[in-house]
């Protein structure tokens, strides 16, 4: 019972890994750098979500779409700002201002927050207790990994089905033809 608790999570917590992991793949597949502010973006992206349903108390999708929303500019404008200029300089020089980047964002949340633990609100579906296998867990565990792998499905259709994935393929392939 207590090994299937433990894969059941695990597979959850994988997934979640996993697609952060596709992420930074993508970022290096395409652009040929690490990204190292890739995880400080989605941090802002779950401190948007959190405000929005806490403190403002709208609701879940609300905050959800709304984080989208902010880490896209944000990535934009990351990338206008601290990488194009960049972009014929030495890989070490993109590395270095992709970890200054990442220590703005860190210091920036942690100033605006004041470093305190906090509480996501709980969404009462999510949390609600499911038995797979004779296991009790969170319904939010098995919704995981189901929602990752749609994720990554409406992924692969993007950049094998859409002129946006041929652009993206074509400069993963060679950056200056592309251009």
């Amino acid at each position: 019972m207590t090994f299937l608790s433990f894969l059941i999570s695990g597979i959850s917590l994988g997934s979640i890994y996993a697609i952060i992991a596709l992420g930074y793949t993508m970022v290096y597949g395409i652009a040929k750098m690490l990204n190292f502010a890739h995880g400080d973006v989605i941090m802002v992206g779950a401190y948007i979500c959190f405000y929005a349903t806490s403190r403002f108390e709208l609701p879940a999708v609300v905050g959800v779409i709304l984080a989208v929303i902010v880490c896209t500019i944000l990535g934009i404008v990351i990338e206008r700002l601290a990488y194009k200029p960049l972009r014929t300089a030495p890989r070490m020089s993109v590395m270095i201002s992709a970890i200054g980047v990442s220590y703005f964002l860190q210091n920036t949340a942690t100033y605006i927050t004041g470093g305190q633990p906090m509480v996501y609100p709980e969404i009462s579906w999510l949390t609600k207790t499911v038995t797979i296998a004779g296991t009790p867990t969170k319904l939010v565990v098995p919704i995981t990994p189901v929602l990752v792998i749609l994720l990554v499905l409406g992924l692969t259709q993007l950049i094998n089905h859409t002129k946006v994935g041929m652009a993206m393929r074509a400069v993963s392939r060679d950056f200056e033809t592309a251009q």
